[in-house]
């Protein structure tokens, strides 16, 4: 072991990726891409249930603009599949009121658990983290991005139909638009993620990394439907739609903080990582120091965090 530890250190490109996975191990990551794809289905299910089901009220007699209306809206999410596009909630005013409070609740926590995340991944103190009204205001702000991506992404999906020559141009122009424009938003994002004090240009690769990320899952998301899902539904039911959505959500979420976990290797230095231990890397102590740092709850002029590994001086704190 200690061999292989030495021949990834001396790896350039294998102990950056190594640093990356240990890094997300060392955060607990994977917890909190369940926690973001929890929030996000409490937030998506009940809000396509209610949308659909309006749509169908509103538009009763005019099935053909409601499917095309329902379909942009689904074009975000392509593991969803018929059942939710053609049926909708049966009941009274309250159930569509109920299930609107369900989805703004989960979607506050989609914002909410995305801040504690870009934050705990980068180690900012609780001290220096934006406090309540900051918080809100960011979360309500990432709630309008989010929101604001799902309507321009579905009208440029209605963009891109026709047939011919000109369909398949006017696809690939959406498609192109859609990319840039989603770039733009995950940018947004990330800011709004992520205390001031990460800078912005350190936010900037893994913004565009998830951007192309989710582009391209979009774009294989009908095949791998077709493919998996599909038979999935046909055996399981609902159940299996709700289990499609699940993992599709969870595989964002896990591929998004990855492309965090990417910039803060990268910005902070944060390789070669050590395999087996001792001896401690530089990167190492900075990370564990940083861990110990992140815990800090008061200004540092009110409470101090020192952290000593075995064989430091005594003046070698952090």
């Amino acid at each position: 072991m200690r061999r292989i530890d030495s021949a990834q250190r001396r790896s350039g490109l294998v102990a950056f990726a190594y640093a990356v996975f240990k890094k997300f191990g060392d955060d607990q990551a994977g917890n909190l891409a369940a926690l973001l794809a929890y929030y996000a289905f409490v937030s998506i299910f009940p809000l396509l249930l209610a949308f659909t089901t309006v749509l169908g009220y509103l538009l009763r007699d005019n099935p053909y603009l409601q499917q095309r209306l329902v379909h942009s809206a689904l074009v975000e999410f392509p593991v969803i599949g018929d059942q939710i596009r053609t049926a909708g909630l049966r009941g009274h005013w309250y159930v569509l009121v109920t299930s609107v409070l369900v989805s703004v609740w989960g979607a506050q926590g989609v914002a909410t658990a995305a801040q504690n995340a870009f934050n705990g991944l980068w180690s900012v103190p609780y001290a220096r983290r934006p406090g309540f009204p900051a918080s809100l205001a960011r979360s309500f702000g990432l709630l309008g991005v989010m929101g604001l991506a799902v309507l321009v992404t579905g009208l440029l999906s209605g963009v891109g139909g026709g047939t011919g020559s000109i369909g398949v141009l006017l696809r690939i122009a959406a498609f192109a638009v859609s990319a840039v424009f989603n770039i733009g938003i995950f940018l947004l994002g990330f800011r709004l993620a992520t205390a001031p004090e990460v800078r912005f240009r350190d936010l900037a690769a893994g913004a565009v990394f998830s951007a192309v990320v989710w582009q391209a899952l979009l774009a294989i998301g009908t095949v791998l439907v077709a493919h998996q899902i599909r038979h999935q539904q046909a055996l399981y039911g609902t159940f299996g739609v709700v289990l499609g959505l699940l993992a599709w959500l969870h595989l964002q979420a896990r591929l998004m903080l990855y492309a965090v976990e990417v910039d803060v290797v990268r910005a902070r230095h944060l390789w070669p990582r050590s395999v087996v231990a001792p001896p401690l890397t530089r990167a190492d102590r900075a990370a564990y120091r940083a861990y110990a740092e992140s815990t800090r709850r008061r200004p540092a002029d009110e409470q101090d965090v020192e952290v000593h590994f075995a064989g430091d001086a005594p003046t070698d704190v952090g």
